[in-house]
């Protein structure tokens, strides 16, 4: 396998990917799941489906077209997502958590339609589901390492605000935080991972790798930073080890991917039962 990877340039895109995806989409996740917030990486996902299909169908019904890199579409579609949120969020002040089931579910149906007029699943859908090692191209990779680059800075530039957000967003708001501007840009971010981590994990399986690391890590950690390390660490085993496998069996990477987080996710619970188990 390391002999191809140095060889082939498609596998080179995906384990650099993966590699990136690893570390960003845990990192984020964890400031999900810490706010409650875990189903809006399965809203903005299928909202990413429904970019991804809308993109195909033009690159299929439009002439000069043919070169749309469905990527493009699919953040266009995400980040849209994060806004109509925050738009229902501020309508249902009371019931903000409306908010993303409505959007998971027009995500959902603009995807069946735009698949419909479409004519149906094929090859080029089908990978943006589950994955491919194959569908990530040199353009790709370069992409989501700047979207990378730009989420890293950004939560070590507000990683205070996010952290007094997540757990106390009354106290936060009343120490002069700009709340709303620092979810803003948050669920700007998330929209952004969840478009670009699409190509290895596959946009069904997305949020399952903002989410699963983090439940493991909750097991097992004794503190904040501790929890981001080990998601992050548990996202990056689970990326590379699912590549791996997938390169070898010839399963789809992001099924893979998810299985081993769930491994994982069971193998730090037992763990936390056992040491609980020892006499103190």
């Amino acid at each position: 396998m390391i002999a191809g990877v140095l060889q082939y340039e498609f596998l080179q895109n995906a384990f650099l990917t993966g590699i990136i995806i690893g570390i960003i989409a845990p990192l984020l996740g964890v400031f999900i799941v810490v706010r409650r917030l875990s189903l809006i990486a399965d809203a903005l996902s299928h909202v990413t489906l429904a970019g991804i299909a809308a993109s195909l169908l033009l690159e299929k019904k439009v002439l000069g077209l043919s070169g749309l890199n469905p990527l493009y579409m699919g953040m266009a579609f995400s980040v849209a997502g994060s806004l109509f949120i925050e738009k229902l969020r501020a309508v249902y002040k009371h019931y903000q958590e409306l908010a993303i089931p409505i959007i998971l579910s027009g995500g959902i149906g603009l995807g069946a339609i735009f698949i419909s007029l479409a004519d149906g699943f094929n090859t080029d859908l089908f990978s943006y589901l589950f994955g491919s090692v194959s569908a990530v191209s040199r353009l790709d990779l370069w992409t989501i390492l700047i979207i990378s680059v730009f989420v890293i800075a950004l939560v070590i530039l507000l990683y205070k605000e996010l952290f007094l957000l997540s757990f106390d967003e009354e106290h936060a708001k009343a120490s002069g935080i700009a709340a709303k501007s620092v979810h803003f840009i948050f669920i700007i971010m998330v929209a952004l991972v969840i478009a670009a981590s699409m190509r290895i994990v596959g946009i069904l399986l997305v949020s399952s790798l903002m989410t699963l690391p983090v439940a493991a890590s909750i097991r097992i950690a004794k503190g904040f930073k501790q929890t981001i390390f080990l998601s992050m660490l548990f996202g990056e085993v689970s990326v590379l080890g699912g590549l791996t496998i997938s390169y070898y069996i010839d399963l789809a990477p992001g099924g893979t991917i998810v299985i081993i987080t769930i491994l994982i996710l069971i193998i730090t619970i037992l763990v936390k039962k056992i040491s609980s188990m020892r006499p103190a």
